[in-house]
């Protein structure tokens, strides 16, 4: 299966479901972690929650500094966000779930995330004004069911929609973004 294959599209009910947490880091959590990855990194992603390839569980694998020669990679598990706040910020996001579209979110500038690595470790992530703190915000939603479109008022989710479906008539792959 590709990458693209394995990506969950809109509007499948996966992405609209609170993800369990993860009780212990076994093997298949650290394959599925790999498999998030390789996903991530052949579709462009800068970010990728578990729910998008279908596995209902809380993981998320983030890399916002990766090239073609180095990789940078962060595997969180049971990330939860401590600290939100800062100057609310409007960007333009993309989703792999949601491919030939953006949409401007606004969300807190500042953020800290606490989750456990594969090693078990539990880690604090902190970010602000840069891609990380979108990225963290951004694919922690998707573990509590929540995709960028839900940040939009009912008028422009239609908009925002309409424009998805026909991007996807068109022949949009996840890690394709709005021309």
């Amino acid at each position: 299966m590709t990458a693209e294959q394995d990506i969950v599209l809109a509007p499948d009910k996966r992405l609209k479901t609170e993800c369990a947490p993860i009780d212990e880091i076994t093997d298949e959590i650290r394959d599925l972690a790999a498999r998030m990855l390789q996903d991530m990194y052949e579709t462009d992603g800068c970010g990728l929650a578990a729910p998008q390839i279908g596995e209902l569980v809380q993981l998320v694998v983030v890399d916002v500094d990766y090239t073609k020669n180095k990789r940078n990679p962060y595997v969180l598990i049971n990330p939860r966000i401590v600290v939100a706040d800062g100057e609310e910020r409007e960007t333009s996001e993309g989703c792999l779930s949601f491919p030939g579209i953006t949409v401007t979110v606004s969300r807190p500038s500042h953020v800290v995330v606490e989750a456990r690595n594969l090693d078990g470790d539990l880690m604090r992530y902190e970010a602000q004004d840069n891609l990380m703190a979108v990225c963290l915000q951004h694919e922690i939603d998707h573990l509590h069911g929540v995709t960028m479109v839900d940040h939009l008022r009912p008028m422009q989710r239609m908009k925002k929609m309409r424009e998805y479906e026909e991007a996807l008539a068109a022949g949009a792959q996840p890690g394709d973004v709005e021309a």
